[in-house]
Order: C-alpha cells, then structure tokens, then sequence
C-alpha cells in the first residue's frame, strides 16, 4: 500500500497472531523482537498494564530505531472482576481460568506504542467479551485440542471457543486476538 512506501515498521512481537493481522491488513512489516521481563508495579491499576508494558517493549527496540522506521509493541490481558486473568501456566491452570470465564463477561485490553525517533503515541482498546457457560467436557476438549498455554485467558476467540461459545463482544474482534488493527492502521497513516 502507497501510504506505507515511506515506513519501515518494525513488529516488536513474536505472536504469530499479531503477524497474522498485519499481513491480513495489508501493513508490511518485519519482525524483530525483544525479550522483556513484562512485570509492572504491584499498584498499577490492572487497565493501565497493557499500555505500560508495550511502552517497556517498544523501548526495549529503541536500539534499532533509524529514520523512518517506527517500532510497533504491544500487550494484551484479560480482565475478569477487576483480575487480571495472564497465560496459563499448565493445562490444570487453562482448565481453572476457562471455568472462571464460563458465563461471564470480561475485559480484553490491548496497550500499543508506536515508537519513531522523532515521535511517540501510547494507547489502548478495551473489548467486552460474553462467554456462554462452559461444562467439564466442553473444557477438556478445548484445552486437549487447541493451545491454551500461550494465550492470555488460556482461549483465542478465533479457535472453537470463539465459534462456539462466546455470545457477544462489544469492541473490535481484532483485539481479542491480540492487536486492534483498525485502529492501529489509523495511527500509522498519520504518524
């Protein structure tokens, strides 16, 4: 696309979800990216996290920044009572969280920065997802079929569960995959 002739955008992620989006949007990009401890302060408001911690990922790239490239980090959570809900950490945990989810609503905030050597924009978007409730069986198979593990709230709402069992959202579908991408396209037109 001619409005990205100029920019060499640089995805700070490794989420093959993320790469998956930009190619679909047609944003040309490459990957390169940077391992970093995505801890925060313990009394950071839970909203305030996805955005403070892809800040800490564009910055960890500053490194490589040159003229006309712009760095794009970004970090999701799921958000359920005001608990942030992370990766699982095994199976028997996906399994504890899934049961959490089941007939309810949360919040998938996904913080984004946009880092250029002369410029910087932070900002995130909040989507409301209702699940329909989930029975034992219905978690076991989930978990044995699919990747829990490297997914915040242990689901990708473009697997089965998503298909199968979310009612509604109320928000950008991209965002639950890890990136809102309308929005994302937006800022890099005017960056």
């Amino acid at each position: 696309m001619e409005v990205f002739e100029n920019k060499k955008i640089i995805l700070a992620s490794k989420s093959p979800r993320r790469s998956y989006l930009l190619e679909s949007a047609g944003i040309p990009f490459e990957v390169r990216a940077q391992d970093v401890e995505e801890d925060y302060p313990a009394d950071m408001a839970p909203e305030l996290v996805p955005a403070f911690l892809a800040q800490k990922k564009a910055h960890a790239c500053k490194k490589w920044l040159e003229p006309g490239m712009i760095v794009l980090a970004s970090d999701s959570i799921v958000l359920l009572d005001g608990v942030i809900l992370g990766k699982p950490t095994d199976m028997e945990d996906a399994k504890r969280i899934l049961r959490a989810l089941s007939n309810k609503k949360h919040l998938v905030i996904t913080g984004v920065c946009l880092l250029a050597t002369h410029k910087e924009i932070v900002f995130d978007e909040t989507t409301a997802v209702y699940f329909d409730s989930l029975s034992e069986e219905e978690i076991d198979y989930y978990t044995a079929k699919y990747q829990p593990l490297d997914k915040a709230g242990a689901y990708g709402i473009q697997e089965w569960i998503g298909l199968c069992k979310i009612l509604k959202i109320e928000g950008a579908y991209s965002n639950v995959m890890g990136l809102p991408v309308s929005r994302v396209y937006h800022e890099l037109i005017q960056f």
